[in-house]
């Protein structure tokens, strides 16, 4: 079984090909970061049409990569959602375009899903059960996973995901777009205590996360510091950029080690695009060997938004019998815990 897997969420197309015996054989990936750069962020009709643009050319590609025709495919999987609503719709029409016009099923699949299940793609996936840490530009997930479609919501962000974040908080600090692996780059010179952040919600119980809070710490802490000129020195920036992240990283920590406690599981899954900070991959992997645990976690090119783990997701639940009908729907908002149960 042969699955073609499409993601057009926000700002990067992703065409991947996931062959049930040999794994996954293509993955063609366009980011879209220069054009959105000179805005500051994502403009969501931009992304749209450079969908357009971009995503039938990646399909050809991935055919070629891997030595196929469209005749090989067995199905297709895009994402559904969440998303931005026009990127989603681009995506879903061509899928059920070309799953028409080839005779195969299509099924939406749920960006979060993919994130989570993006680990079992690695040499040595995690088995169930876990506890997934979803962590991106715009979500903050403590899941408890105990199969494919078997996911109980143990605490989310409450207002600002930590990717976002970051993202916040490097455009204080006058860094470009996208300005999350930027603060952690200047992060790595910073001077460890020289500013203390707060760590937001760990004082009081439940696993929910908060970081606007520390955007404003981070605002307000940059302001205390300018010099004459109203402009910060080099090494207070890098000062500033390690004690957000040092918050953030250490927030995220005291509430996995609850969410472990709660549930009793030993194995911590963290996927999405700020799975990839070299510190928090650092300071989780001490904390699971205190634990005497596991961490498991997908390659940084399968962190951020890709084809690849619509593709591999997308074959778990087709060959389920999974589908969807002839018509193009997508999902801005998406709960996962409303996805159906794969034995």
């Amino acid at each position: 079984m042969k699955i073609l897997g499409i993601e057009t969420s926000c700002d990067e197309t992703g065409v991947a090909i996931f062959d049930e015996e040999k794994g996954l054989i293509a993955n063609q990936l366009y980011s879209q970061i220069e054009m959105h750069a000179d805005y500051g962020g994502v403009v969501p009709e931009l992304a749209s049409r450079d969908h357009i643009r971009k995503t039938l050319p990646l399909i050809d590609a991935a055919l070629k990569e891997a030595n196929l025709t469209a005749k090989d495919i067995d199905g297709i999987a895009y994402t559904a959602g969440p998303g931005l609503v026009g990127a989603l719709l681009v995506g879903a029409t061509i899928a059920r375009s070309l799953a028409y016009a080839w005779q195969v099923p299509a099924l939406g699949v749920h960006h979060m899903e993919g994130h989570l299940l993006a680990p079992m793609l690695e040499d040595n996936p995690p088995p169930f059960p876990f506890v997934a840490l979803l962590i991106s530009g715009g979500h903050t997930q403590l899941v408890k996973v105990d199969g494919v479609g078997q996911y109980e919501l143990l605490g989310e962000s409450i207002d600002d995901a930590a990717g976002e974040a970051f993202d916040k908080t490097g455009k204080l600090l006058g860094l470009d777009y996208p300005a999350g692996v930027a603060v952690s780059k200047l992060a790595e010179q910073g001077t460890p205590n020289r500013f203390i952040f707060p760590r937001p919600m760990t004082d009081r119980p439940g696993l929910d996360f908060s970081f606007s809070g520390l955007k404003t710490f981070a605002a307000n802490t940059i302001n205390a510091n300018l010099n004459a000129e109203g402009n910060l020195d080099e090494q207070t920036r890098c000062d500033i950029a390690h004690a957000f992240q040092q918050a953030v990283v250490d927030t995220i920590i005291i509430k996995c080690k609850r969410a472990l406690q709660q549930t009793g599981y030993k194995r911590l899954v963290m996927a999405g695009g700020v799975s990839a900070n070299k510190q928090l991959r650092a300071d989780l992997a001490e904390m699971m060997k205190n634990l005497k645990g596991e961490v498991f976690y997908p390659r940084p090119q399968f962190c951020t938004d890709n084809g690849a783990m619509i593709a591999y997701t997308g074959f778990l639940r087709l060959k389920h019998g999974e589908h969807t009908d002839l018509s193009v729907s997508v999902k801005p908002r998406w709960a996962m815990t409303d996805l159906p149960e794969i034995a």
